[in-house]
C-alpha cells in the first residue's frame, strides 16, 4: 500500500462522494512543455468549461509541495501553466519524496492517480506509444503501460502522430487493453482523423464504452477510447507526414531522444505549420473532454442502476 501523499481537491472529493461524473486531465498538455503560452490557459480553460457544461467536475491531476493532487484550486493553476518539471508515473514517488514543488503529470502518471482516487475517466489529447527505430532503441511510452494496469477509460485523438502507429496498436493487443473507435472505424493520428489503421473495435454511445469498462476480463486494465479530431480542424495528412519526417530527422541530428522528443516534434510542427497545429490541438482536447464527459455521466448512471456502493 502506497503513503504516498494523494490529495483530491474539495470539489473532486465531494463529486465522487456524491457520485457526480468527474473527468481528470493530464497537467503536461497546459504547462510550457505541452501548448505554448498563452494557449496553454485557454486550452485549460476550454477543456474545463466543456467539462462542466454538461454537468461534471473537472479533475486537473498534478504534484505540487510533494503532494499527488487529483483536483487543483483555482488558485493553484498558474503554478500548472508555468510548470516545467514532466512526470510519468515513474516519478511520481521520486517527486514526492523530494517534495518537488511542482510536476506537470503525463498520460501514464495520470491514469494511476485516478485509479488511487476512484476516478474512471480520463481526457487527454493524444496517448504516447511505440516509438519509430524501436528495434534500436526499445523506446515505448510507458503510456501503454500504464493503460494495462489501471482500470480507467482514456479518452485520446489516438497516438501522436509521430510515432510507430502499428506497433502501437500490436501492443495494445498484446497487453490486453480494449481500443475502441467513437462512431469512427479509424484508429486516429492526432492532429488526423485516419492513420490508415483499423480500429477493433467501433461504438456509437457513451453507454457502450461503460459497459466495456465494467465487462473487462482483466479487473486491472483500462480501456482506449479514440476519438477522431473535429473535421474541420483536421491537417492536411500528406503535408503534416512530410512535416513529421523532417523533424525526427532534426531529432536523430541532434541526438534528442526519450522524453525529449515529443516536446521538440510538437514545437516543430507549430513552426512549419505557422500555427495551424496549435488550434488542432486546441479543438481535440476540447473534443476529447466533452466526449470524456458523456462516459463519466454513463459509468455514473450504470453505477445506480447496479446499485453499486
Amino acid at each position: 500500500m502506497s503513503t504516498a501523499p494523494i490529495r483530491l481537491g474539495t470539489e473532486v472529493a465531494d463529486a465522487l462522494r456524491d457520485r457526480t461524473p468527474v473527468v481528470a486531465l493530464e497537467s503536461t498538455i497546459f504547462s510550457t512543455l505541452g501548448l505554448p503560452s498563452p494557449h496553454n490557459e485557454e486550452a485549460l480553460r476550454r477543456c474545463t468549461a466543456t467539462i462542466r457544461a454538461a454537468g461534471a467536475v473537472p479533475a486537473l491531476t498534478a504534484v505540487l509541495d510533494g503532494q499527488w493532487r487529483v483536483g487543483i484550486e483555482a488558485a493553484e493553476t498558474e503554478r500548472i501553466l508555468s510548470g516545467t518539471a514532466k512526470i510519468a508515473e515513474r516519478d511520481l514517488a521520486v517527486a514526492a519524496a523530494r517534495e518537488w514543488p511542482v510536476g506537470v503529470t503525463t498520460v501514464s502518471a495520470t491514469v494511476a492517480l485516478c485509479r488511487l482516487a476512484g476516478v474512471q475517466v480520463f481526457s487527454t489529447g493524444g496517448i504516447g506509444g511505440v516509438h519509430r527505430g524501436v528495434e534500436l532503441s526499445a523506446d515505448i511510452s510507458a503510456d501503454l503501460d500504464a493503460l494495462a494496469n489501471n482500470p480507467v477509460v482514456t479518452v485520446s485523438a489516438g497516438a501522436k502522430a509521430f510515432l510507430d502507429l502499428p506497433r502501437t496498436l500490436e501492443y495494445l493487443e498484446t497487453a490486453g487493453v480494449p481500443v475502441l473507435g467513437w462512431r469512427h472505424d479509424d484508429f486516429p493520428a492526432f492532429y488526423t482523423r485516419s492513420s490508415g489503421l483499423r480500429v477493433p473495435h467501433r461504438v456509437s454511445t457513451a453507454d457502450e464504452v461503460a459497459r466495456v469498462l465494467r465487462m473487462r476480463a482483466r479487473p486491472n486494465t483500462g480501456v482506449l477510447l479514440t476519438v477522431p479530431i473535429p473535421a474541420d480542424n483536421e491537417l492536411d495528412p500528406a503535408e503534416l507526414q512530410e512535416k513529421i519526417d523532417a523533424a525526427l530527422r532534426s531529432c536523430a541530428e541532434e541526438g534528442i531522444r526519450g522524453a525529449a522528443i515529443t516536446p521538440y516534434v510538437l514545437g516543430k510542427l507549430e513552426a512549419e505549420t505557422d500555427g495551424a497545429s496549435v488550434p488542432a490541438n486546441l479543438a481535440l482536447a476540447e473534443h476529447n473532454a466533452s466526449v470524456a464527459t458523456e462516459v463519466a455521466t454513463s459509468l455514473v448512471k450504470l453505477a445506480g442502476e447496479d446499485g453499486d456502493s
